[in-house]
């Protein structure tokens, strides 16, 4: 039975070798390094990849007689590169090995997940049965942010003779790990230079072409028993050595990392900091052993405990969400980005993402959660500017955002199907303002932070509200109001059918997030301290425009056909798609757009969605807040109404994004469908198995790991934070029925919940704090004190006393 906390491959496998490499990705919030093999650096097999949170650089490029800009999460220098060949008996030197060498016999990669180590391989045997036994162990300390080490041990089996070994720090890098980004620019790293210090350490200083960002590299490279010879070229420099090995012997060589930006706090020149911190670092088992501690900490506070093969996939998407940003990433101005720090697609940007991927921060890292805020609201005056370019008030946030906050989603888009590059109107999904208010709220519910509410998130909140007023347009014709020229989360529809005019009408989801974010921005307005108040109303210039955001949240129009939600105004006179004619054709259909276009046709013509649109209002909200929305917009939603909503979309659906079936999975298990496990099994399957068909290989879906655990967390528990108490309503779901975890709540730290077959264990620690105000199924309020357990029967349970 494999452990829950061990993820490994056997064999060798180049087709899903950069999978791989990405699934075993290290990292500690700071910086990540893919989890490439040190022999190999060559396109399309191997891709290793070093990215530092925040570290972007922005180039132009000319395609289609067009000059386009993107901003890129950097690849920087590749610290890992080993290289060894054997040569047995006084023999010539053989070839430089690598796992793709056609001696490679045998081949094995481990990642501990509750250690944070990565262990790799290989065995190969040459024509006479002399064996070359090759072990590589790397780790990212999680520690101490700016270091990482990896240790190869060689051992000759059966022969004697010598090992040469060349270790190299490679500046010759570029961001070629997206094959559909291939056409557009890709140097992003100027001003190399490279050299080696007195004592034997390799460096390399650079920095990005107009983001100016320097980078300092320090290596100290120790191969046991040689000398070392060193060699420094424009864009790298390498460490050479020839070792004899007796039979049975090993070879031991040790590489310590030490990287450090401008971008650190505080500021200093990197490559002085890295030598220098370098030169205080200890060896390579004396780090081991505080990088293990460091997990250790992080797994007490935040592990999400389930038996079986589920729970080890959820071990690994937790990994990977503590490695892409962790406590480190409380002290670097850097969102979430939503493929994490493991690939170069989407370029290392910010979405929305960050909506699915605060829930679980806000009950295990608070701290942690409020910094990603942050990074929202520093960027704050850019999306002002931002809404005051497009004639509104408020602040107007980008669908992507990168180093600065402008809006970073591309002007065109390259279809592969058809090789044609196509307008990208994916910046008009205004809705990641009302995901950033939301971020806010839910924050503040878990943690109790006033200080927090009453400050920068305020200042959010208010203006993304002013925003959505600003925007909306009153019709006296049906005295409503509109919201007009926008893209849902779909990201399929981005115009009506022939119209020239970009954006939909009455998006329902984004209306009705608008309607909530008005409403808690009134809650917010009358519970702040008078002087605050007055403050912020005079300074934003909004005195006297609360009586239209009263308005607002009673007559937004929502658009409803056939006794459903419409996802947006005229919905139901698109045409139906034949999905299973497109199925047996094509097979996967997710990029549904893509395969449309390039017939010639448009997916805008149908009623087909890429992913959950409509029904993310039943994921974003509880159904207490839907009911408030919407009976406060005249147009109540009851359980019938909301079912068949879920079902009229869910026939509608495409999959093409990893986030749907996490939405279906987690819509349908509160329902208690019983085909709700065949999407969170897909939602579980989304990055290990690579639905998507070779979109992992380019890097994680950070959303998507985060939203499985927190679907377990919230979605199987019913756990909401009120501003009193801890709501619980758990649903059985029969694939996952023993789960535990701790939470934090409102100053109590390490609350334990458990989960087991019909009942609900919450375990308080000791502490100063006051009893702990729970709300169980059917409204019962009960307290558990500090220093205890309690146990309670759910309603189904014939018993239903708590103990």
């Amino acid at each position: 039975m494999k452990s829950v906390w061990q993820w490994s491959y056997r064999g060798y496998d180049p087709k899903h070798q950069r999978l791989r490499e990405t699934l075993c990705t290290l990292g500690n919030g700071y910086f990540a390094v893919r989890g490439s093999v040190p022999e190999c650096t060559s396109l399309p097999v191997h891709y290793p990849g070093l990215y530092a949170a925040g570290c972007y650089n922005r180039l132009r490029s000319t395609v289609d007689g067009r000059t386009l800009e993107n901003e890129d999460l950097v690849n920087l220098p590749n610290w890992s590169v080993l290289r060894y060949r054997c040569r047995p008996d006084g023999s010539p030197p053989g070839d430089w090995l690598s796992p793709d060498h056609r001696s490679l016999r045998h081949s094995g990669v481990r990642l501990d997940l509750r250690t944070g180590v990565l262990t790799m391989r290989w065995l190969f045997q040459d024509g006479l049965g002399r064996r070359l036994a090759v072990t590589h162990t790397r780790f990212v300390h999680m520690g101490t942010p700016h270091l990482a080490g990896q240790r190869t041990t060689l051992r000759a089996l059966g022969w004697s003779g010598d090992i040469e070994i060349d270790a190299e720090l490679d500046g010759s890098v570029v961001n070629a790990g997206v094959e559909r980004y291939r056409a557009l620019a890709n140097g992003h790293l100027v001003d190399l230079r490279t050299g080696v210090t007195p004592e034997d350490v390799q460096w390399l200083s650079c920095r990005t072409s107009r983001s100016r960002i320097a980078v300092g590299m320090a290596v100290r490279t120790v191969v046991a028993g040689a000398d070392v010879r060193h060699s420094a070229t424009a864009t790298g420099v390498s460490t050479s050595s020839r070792v004899a090995v007796a039979r049975g012997g090993r070879v031991t060589v040790t590489k310590i990392l030490s990287l450090h930006t401008s971008r650190d706090r505080p500021p200093a020149d990197p490559l002085p900091a890295a030598l220098a911190e370098l030169a205080a670092t200890p060896g390579f088992d004396a780090l081991l052993v505080t990088h293990r501690a460091a997990w250790d900490d992080l797994w007490r506070e935040g592990e999400v405990a389930v038996p079986g093969e589920a729970g080890r996939i959820l071990h690994l998407h937790l990994f990977h969400l503590l490695q892409s940003v962790s406590p480190h990433t409380t002290g670097l101005d850097v969102g979430v980005p939503a493929r994490g720090l493991t690939g170069e697609a989407y370029r290392g940007h910010v979405f929305w993402d960050e909506a699915y991927v605060l829930p679980y921060l806000d009950l295990h890292f608070p701290s942690l959660a409020r910094s990603l805020v942050l990074y929202r609201h520093r960027r704050l005056p850019r999306a002002c500017e931002a809404a005051r370019r497009a004639g509104h008030r408020g602040a107007m946030f980008p669908w992507q955002s990168g180093s600065d906050g402008r809006e970073e989603t591309q002007r065109l888009h390259l279809n592969p199907r058809s090789g044609r590059w196509l307008e990208d109107r994916s910046r008009l999904q205004r809705h990641v303002g009302s995901a950033v208010a939301l971020d806010v709220w839910r924050y503040w519910q878990a943690t109790g932070d006033d200080d927090f509410l009453h400050g920068p998130g305020a200042e959010l909140m208010l203006r993304v509200a002013q925003f959505w007023s600003s925007l909306a347009e009153y019709d006296p014709g049906d005295a409503r109001y509109h919201i007009r020229g926008v893209m849902g989360p779909d990201e399929y529809h981005d115009a009506y059918p022939g119209s020239q005019r970009p954006g939909l009408d009455d998006n329902a989801y984004t209306n009705v997030a608008a309607a909530w974010v008005l409403g808690r921005a009134l809650d917010l307005v009358g519970a702040l301290p008078p002087a605050r108040r007055d403050e912020l109303l005079g300074g934003m210039g909004l005195a006297g425009e609360t009586d239209r955001w009263q308005d607002l949240t009673r007559r937004l129009h929502v658009p409803f056909h056939d006794g459903v939600i419409s996802q947006f105004a005229g919905y139901e006179q698109l045409s139906e798609l034949d999905w299973a004619d497109y199925r047996a054709r094509y097979g996967d259909i997710g990029r549904l757009d893509r395969i449309l276009e390039a017939e010639s046709d448009s997916v805008n013509r149908y009623k087909a969605s890429k992913q959950a649109d409509t029904l993310v209002l039943g994921y974003f909200f509880t159904p207490r807040e839907l009911h408030e929305v919407f009976d406060r917009l005249g147009c109540p939603v009851d359980d019938d109404v909301w079912r068949r909503t879920v079902d009229y979309y869910r026939r509608r659906t495409s999959h093409g994004s990893t986030l749907s079936n996490l939405v279906h999975g987690w819509l349908l298990t509160r329902l208690r469908r019983a085909d709700a496990w065949e999407y969170c099994s897909q939602a579980l399957l989304s990055d290990v198995a690579d639905i998507q068909g070779g979109t992992t290989a380019e890097g994680i879906h950070l959303g998507a790991m985060a939203g499985t655990l927190d679907l377990v967390q919230r979605g199987l528990t019913g756990l909401e934070c009120t501003d009193t108490a801890l709501r619980l309503d758990p649903v059985p779901l029969r694939q996952l029925q023993r789960l535990s975890f701790p939470v934090r709540y409102r100053g109590h730290r390490g609350i334990r919940l458990h989960v087991v077959r019909g009942r609900v264990g919450v375990e308080v620690p000791a502490s100063q704090h006051g009893p702990l105000d729970l709300i169980l199924p059917g409204d019962r309020r009960v307290t558990v004190e500090p220093g205890r357990q309690r146990w309670f029967h759910l309603p189904d349970s014939p018993d239903s006393t708590g103990r």
